[in-house]
């Protein structure tokens, strides 16, 4: 059955613009500017997906459901990076479940080592937080990776995120074996006490 509600990201004005990056919604002319990094051995070490070569990774990303929450971080007009917001629907129960929704999300994100250690990555994470808890009118928003991933679960406690779990041994990597993961997450009004 298809899902024949409208993009929920459309409710947000996009690109987004901070101090120094721009944030827009990812398209296909980025496929080959997000390649250029993703196919570097550390990123592809974190990335849920090592592609064999471009056109391998043209035809996942040119998918809809692949491409739709995809964002792109530009700095001075050149890709540092990019982001993933994919918008769900929680566990409810029946009788509540259309309260509930499209109200939460699940972020993650990719950095150029190029353009590593500049603060791009908090600074944009930061401004599409912002978004989600701001005219996307998000509750929840989580993130994950493996416990080895230090830079990305840094990233997620200086935005003030919470840590929900650490599992473990239960997320294979396709080199290291069976690896910890970790889980965090933060509410609408935990951002907005911060």
């Amino acid at each position: 059955m298809i899902d024949a509600r409208p993009d929920p990201l459309e409710k947000a004005d996009w690109p987004l613009r901070t101090e120094r990056l721009v944030i827009r919604r990812m398209t296909p002319a980025d496929i080959e500017p997000t390649w250029a990094f993703r196919r570097l051995p550390e990123v592809a070490e974190w990335v849920t997906t090592a592609f064999a070569d471009l056109e391998a990774y043209r035809k996942i990303f040119e998918d809809p459901d692949v491409i739709g929450p995809g964002l792109v971080i530009e700095h001075e007009g050149v890709v540092v990076g990019d982001l993933m917001l994919r918008i769900s629907d929680p566990w409810s129960q029946t009788e509540v479940r259309e309260q509930g929704n499209g109200t939460q999300a699940e972020l993650g994100w990719t950095i150029d080592p190029a353009h590593q250690g500049n603060g791009y990555a908090t600074e944009a994470v930061r401004a599409v937080l912002d978004v989600c808890f701001g005219s996307l009118g998000l509750r929840r928003i989580v993130a994950e990776c493996f416990a080895d991933n230090e830079a990305s679960w840094r990233l997620m406690e200086r935005l003030g995120m919470r840590r929900e779990s650490h599992t473990v041994k239960d997320s294979l990597h396709r080199t290291r074996g069976w690896l910890d993961g970790l889980s965090y997450a933060i509410l609408a009004e935990e951002w907005a006490r911060r």
